[in-house]
């Protein structure tokens, strides 16, 4: 039992990269660099005045190392120092003894993050120092809020936004949006609804009922990963190039849309690729482009509008359409050797009917549409079902 208890205490296994690990090592170095710099600069701060606050260091490691987590956002940081720093200089003010100003600091702190939604962790170190920092904190007042502690906050939150986005890392993490469909309806999305929903996951937060350094839809999206992990060890290894069509038509975007449409009425088809000269994917284009393209708000007039719009349209219309890349839909192209699987989302719940999928080089080399995937999922689940 005491070897287990001391066991408890070994580190897990780290799970990111060196390079993630030399990211966030020189972005705090980078960050608090300049926050001090600028600081210094903006504030002409003596030996007698910090230009940087210790807990700053902190925030660093939360601001670079862990940009994704609920306690390292923009709000969190700014609001939760500050707010820190105003119940520290109060407890300060109004209560003489540290050992009972400190605790009392702290505790409403917690209290007013809380509150606030503005959890950060070294806010903590903030409201302390604010009560123990010595004569030269102390004796600024509520002066200590505005600086160090505001300026520092707001200039690492920059040096953050600027770095990790330059690093191709979100920040601002963006919150979690609520999925209504792309029809605007209270539907759980189609890839979702024999999983796991939104308000299943909401519902185990809420009995869990403890503040967890990651948000949610960080979760959600890692449960919706692990979920199509387990869906390819269970269809097999059935790559897109096993089910794709590879006698693609495709047109280029700048197919002039009356010879467009013919070739779609030609090989009745419902949807094309736009390409390049290259073969590069630019988008699809289909039967519905050309009704949106023609303006259709009138069923009186669609006839005449779609002859139009096919015919070259005249002078007349607000936006001269002539190209079949103007209205064409941007779309992802997904990897032949990708699984299938990946097709899921795309065609369930973008609302899609065609994926078009790209070689090595990331040209055109086939096309699946909706009841390629269906079938392909259909025979696979009959094999297993024959195999059992």
């Amino acid at each position: 039992m005491l070897k287990s208890w001391f066991a408890s205490f070994r580190p897990g296994s780290a799970s990111v990269s060196y390079t993630e690990r030399l990211r966030g090592s020189a972005g705090a170095f980078l960050g608090i660099i300049l926050t001090g710099i600028i600081s210094s600069w903006v504030t002409g701060a003596t030996h007698a005045l910090p230009m940087l606050m210790a807990p700053m260091g902190a925030s660093a490691v939360l601001l670079f190392a862990v940009p994704s987590s609920p306690l390292a956002q923009p709000w969190a940081i700014i609001g939760g120092n500050t707010v820190a720093a105003l119940t520290g200089v109060t407890a300060a003010h109004f209560i003489a003894d540290p050992m009972l100003s400190a605790p009392i600091a702290i505790g409403f702190a917690i209290a007013a993050m809380f509150t606030l939604r503005c959890i950060h962790p070294p806010s903590g170190a903030v409201a302390l120092t604010a009560v123990l920092g010595g004569p030269v904190i102390t004796g600024m007042g509520y002066r200590f809020v505005l600086w160090p502690v505001l300026l520092n906050s707001i200039l690492l939150t920059l040096a953050a936004i600027a770095y990790n986005n330059a690093t191709r890392r979100r920040y601002p993490h963006p919150q979690t949006i609520p999925d209504t469909g792309r029809h605007g309806t209270h539907d759980q999305r189609p890839s979702r609804r024999l999983s796991f929903a939104a308000s299943d996951l909401d519902d185990v937060l809420k009995r869990y009922d403890e503040v967890l350094d990651i948000g949610r839809d960080d979760m959600e999206s890692m449960f919706e990963q692990a979920e199509m992990q387990a869906y390819r060890r269970r269809f097999g290894l059935i790559t897109c190039a096993e089910i794709m069509s590879r006698d693609v038509v495709s047109v280029e975007w700048g197919t002039p849309l009356e010879e467009a449409w013919r070739t779609m009425r030609k090989h009745r088809l419902r949807a094309m690729p736009v390409v390049d000269r290259a073969q590069h994917v630019l988008g699809m284009v289909s039967d519905i482009d050309f009704m949106n393209g023609a303006g259709l708000d009138s069923y009186k007039t669609l006839a005449a509008r779609f002859h139009r719009l096919i015919q070259r349209p005249s002078s007349d219309y607000a936006e001269t359409l002539e190209a079949v890349g103007q209205v064409m839909q941007k779309t992802v192209a997904v990897r032949a050797d990708s699984h299938i699987i990946a097709l899921v989302p795309l065609l369930a719940d973008t609302g899609a009917r065609h994926v078009p999928i790209t070689g090595a080089d990331d040209r055109l080399i086939g096309i699946i549409a909706q009841s390629d995937l269906i079938v392909a999922l259909y025979q696979s689940r009959f094999a297993e079902l024959a195999g059992s």
